[in-house]
């Protein structure tokens, strides 16, 4: 590879929703069988650019011995 060539970068078609049906199917899929987290819709210029899922597990005080 040359040095001045560009990076190849992968277009992967599961990072590119074509709908906003699948893009509103991607946010349910994300908050489903979360019971504690968030899940954050990033936008820039009034399209979804990126979708986070923070899950986080709680464990019982009263379990711990």
């Amino acid at each position: 590879m040359k040095a001045d060539s560009p990076p190849t970068t992968r277009r992967d078609s599961q990072c590119e929703p074509d709908s906003g049906d699948e893009i509103l199917q991607r946010i349910a899929n994300a908050i489903s069988g979360v019971r504690f987290g968030s899940v954050e819709v990033v936008i820039q210029d009034s399209r979804v650019v990126q979708i986070e899922r923070k899950e986080k597990f709680r464990f019982d005080k009263n379990s711990r011995g």
